[in-house]
């Protein structure tokens, strides 16, 4: 499968950035994707931080658990997720600019079993669009809680 990269200047400076990108018991609220995100495990978000995310895709209801695999505040986090034969892999990083923070969201998908690798050949550029605008969505409404004009702002 594809990778995926979408790049973001926003007008916030790194920690307020880093911040809401990872308050993600505020993210149902923000993010209009999502229509509901449980906190699986308890304290500070940080490595080894687990949540049960659904989003609505393709007019059905789609529930992921996934984990943060790597938390380094401000600069990087990562986050993880099985299904379906799929190891997805997702990458924030921040760095600081001279109006703001630029975010840079890499996502991927690696077939992990036959089926998946079968289905990722035929149903691959068809996910593409679909991904793609999700991540546009979700980033476009996190750089709007960030520079005080989107949701809680």
């Amino acid at each position: 499968m594809s990778t995926y990269v979408v790049p973001c200047d926003v007008s916030a400076p790194l920690e307020r950035v880093f911040e809401v990108f990872t308050e993600l018991d505020k993210a149902a609220e923000r993010i209009p994707g999502i229509t509901e995100l449980e906190l699986l495990t308890e304290g500070p978000v940080g490595n080894g931080t687990r949540w049960r995310e659904t989003r609505v895709m393709f007019k059905k209801e789609a529930v992921e658990e996934m984990w943060i695999t790597g938390f380094e505040p401000p600069n990087r986090y990562t986050v993880e997720a099985n299904s379906h034969g799929m190891l997805y892999q997702t990458l924030f990083e921040f760095e600081p600019t001279d109006t703001g923070t630029r975010v840079t969201w890499t996502f991927e998908g690696t077939p992990q079993t036959f089926g998946a690798k079968m289905m990722s050949l035929f149903f691959g550029f068809l996910f593409s669009g679909v991904m793609k605008r999700c991540m546009l969505d979700d980033m476009v409404a996190l750089k709007a809680v960030c520079e005080g004009t989107g949701v809680e702002a």
